[in-house]
């Protein structure tokens, strides 16, 4: 456990270093917001689409791993969901806080920190986890604030959702890799080597970029940020063990590399929804930041666990 946690120790004190520098300003919030965007629009793109258009659709698609994962994490979803009506608090609070406990740091901690320690072969697995949280639950939250706002689901809203999706350089990145697999045109040697050198930027880039965005973070509502913190950390990842390993017939690989994944602190993304609508974005903040320190234990436990 030991050895596991010293290898994931230096991913987390790059997020450290990003953190100093963003808090004693001398890396501002404005280049972190420019940071953030090279990382999200180039270099963690050229990562994914390197990968995807080296892998075939048919070898990654999995029904069983898809299923699993999703499952597992709507029924904590609808944990954190039945807590926050008990507290009666509104439907727009209510689905951020679900958010928070189930979208974890997949892309910009996620993908390039399992890819190193857990192989390659973990990328798969990681981009269709991407996609259920990209396209399912980043599609809900909108649905469930628009909506209570609005009083219905006007087409407008659909609208919105498929303009965000068709924009998201990640999955625009995954699509046009498979596409270009799936025509089996071969990668120039020039192109791969382009996409290799710019998608090395992603990991310590992306780092990086958390630990100065921490930096702006406050920890309000501290028992509500433990309690998301709670079900981020221990029962999302406890939760797709017992759907992959016990409900569904997922591959023992696959299913360490899900469970790995869904032990992963609070996305930074689910801030920017939270933001952008205005709905408890110091709580979302507050979750992040906690959720990220504890990690730095968690996680570790956690792929030592699976590699176990």
């Amino acid at each position: 456990m030991l050895d596991i946690f010293l290898k994931t120790l230096p991913f987390f004190a790059v997020i450290a270093v990003g953190y100093w520098a963003g808090r004693t300003k001398f890396f501002s919030e404005e280049a972190t917001a420019y940071l953030t965007k090279f990382v999200f629009y180039f270099a963690l793109s050229a990562m994914l689409f390197r990968f995807s258009a080296n892998l075939s659709l048919g070898d990654v698609f999995d029904l069983p791993f898809m299923l699993a994962y999703f499952v597992g994490t709507l029924a904590v979803y609808l944990i954190a969901t039945l807590v926050a009506l008990l507290r009666r608090i509104s439907v727009e609070q209510t689905a951020i806080e679900a958010q928070c406990a189930v979208i974890g740091n997949i892309g910009f901690l996620g993908l390039p920190m399992l890819a190193l320690l857990m192989g390659d072969a973990s990328v798969g697995p990681i981009m269709m986890m991407l996609a259920v949280d990209l396209i399912f639950f980043g599609s809900l939250v909108v649905i469930l604030i628009t909506g209570s706002r609005d009083g219905r689901v006007s087409p407008a809203i659909l609208k919105t959702i498929g303009l965000g999706l068709v924009k998201n350089p990640m999955i625009v990145s995954i699509v046009l890799g498979f596409t270009w697999s799936g025509l089996s045109i071969p990668i120039p040697q020039a192109l791969n080597e382009f996409l290799a050198i710019l998608g090395g930027a992603a990991t310590p880039g992306a780092l990086f970029a958390i630990g100065a965005s921490l930096a702006s973070k406050s920890a309000e509502r501290m028992e509500v940020a433990g309690w998301l913190s709670f079900c981020k950390l221990v029962l999302h990842p406890t939760a797709v063990a017992i759907t992959a390993m016990m409900l569904f017939d997922v591959d023992r690989y696959a299913a360490a590399v899900m469970i790995a994944a869904a032990a992963l602190p609070v996305a930074g993304n689910v801030y920017m929804i939270a933001q952008h609508y205005g709905v408890a974005p110091q709580r979302v903040s507050a979750s992040i930041l906690i959720s990220t320190a504890i990690s730095i234990a968690t996680v570790s436990l956690v792929i030592g666990w699976v590699s176990v």
